[in-house]
């Protein structure tokens, strides 16, 4: 994720809502992907260099969003928040502050694959390959499940508590388990449906991930069943090595890990390669992006232990994981 500027030239960050140095209000503004510095004209109606605009109702309302809408648009949320379809219930004590953790990881998820220009349309437009969110909280007579299904994402809003997570993460053994993470990972299956399932794409996907066709129910229960076995070499993670599926949605996550992370790096100057190069979505050059990933995560852990950290990165790419991004590149750039 880049950083933007302030019209007082002041370096703000995705996330703000007002420049810490001059206090003028801020907003995200998806068509020219900057963030803009608000002069209010009249209610909710605010003027900036690149035109008019509004506050998303979530940012003016909820305070759980930063991002804007042109001020004759006829939507009053923002193309992020235009992706929900259950929101918490805002009466329970903390579910405002867990919602906007949720949101701040979607908008982050909603950047990326806007930049890397992937079909992206609310359900509420495309009812069939539309997609939408579903971020809801355990009751006493639902367990909610994270999970996707025919382009509704459901997410657990117990997930944006760190603690809650953290032990999740440790009773399953797992490297790595973020919020974004979900959104990333849950993304790759919508994205299967859109990018892979016509049947031209099945051969190739089949000789790097497996077949797809076998029972997916029954090989998630005996994962489950049988504990979460050691990570494969053939899989960026023990979970991925449960069905083809989890494998490309893993692999996905990665790769949009890879990317974001990446164009962050290109931003600070932290890259060789790629810094006379065009922005890092746009690079058709995996072995280019790839060598600068290998390079940029030693630094990154490097850095971490000189903290006293764990390391940021805690993957070891095997050349077959390799072939598996590569192919998630190339779908992706096509």
């Amino acid at each position: 994720m880049k950083t933007f500027e302030c019209a007082c030239g002041e370096r703000v960050f995705f996330e703000n809502t007002r420049c810490l140095s001059c206090a003028r209000e801020l907003g995200f503004e998806p068509g020219s992907r900057s963030m803009l510095a608000l002069e209010t004209s009249e209610a909710n109606t605010y003027t900036t260099p690149h035109g008019t605009f509004k506050k998303c109702r979530n940012y003016a309302a909820e305070g759980v969003c930063n991002w804007l809408l042109s001020s004759t648009a006829a939507a009053d949320l923002c193309d992020a928040c235009r992706l929900n379809n259950v929101v918490p219930d805002l009466s329970m004590p903390g579910n405002r502050v867990r919602w906007a953790e949720m949101e701040r990881a979607k908008r982050q998820l909603v950047f990326t694959l806007s930049a890397l220009r992937l079909p992206l349309v609310p359900k509420a437009d495309d009812a069939v390959r539309g997609l939408a969110f579903d971020i809801k909280a355990d009751t006493a007579g639902e367990r909610v499940l994270t999970g996707h299904e025919e382009g509704l994402i459901t997410l657990n809003l117990a997930e944006a508590d760190a603690p809650v997570r953290e032990r999740v993460r440790t009773d399953m053994n797992e490297r790595y388990r973020t919020l974004l993470g979900h959104f990333r990972h849950e993304s790759g299956h919508y994205f299967w449906e859109r990018l892979i399932s016509d049947r031209e794409k099945h051969a190739p996907f089949r000789e790097l991930f497996g077949n797809e066709t076998r029972d997916y129910g029954a090989s998630i229960a005996a994962h489950y069943a049988n504990g979460t076995a050691p990570r494969s070499g053939d899989y960026i993670s023990a979970y991925a090595s449960s069905h083809p599926w989890e494998d490309w949605a893993e692999t996905f996550a990665h790769y949009l890990h890879m990317i974001d992370t990446l164009e962050t790096a290109q931003h600070f100057g932290l890259t060789g390669g790629l810094v006379a190069r065009p922005s890092v979505p746009k690079v058709d050059d995996f072995e280019l992006l790839f060598n600068e990933w290998t390079e940029l995560t030693v630094a990154m852990n490097a850095l971490n232990r000189s903290m006293g950290l764990p390391d940021a990165y805690p993957f070891a790419i095997s050349p077959k994981v390799r072939e598996k991004l590569q192919f998630v590149h190339q779908i992706v750039r096509e």
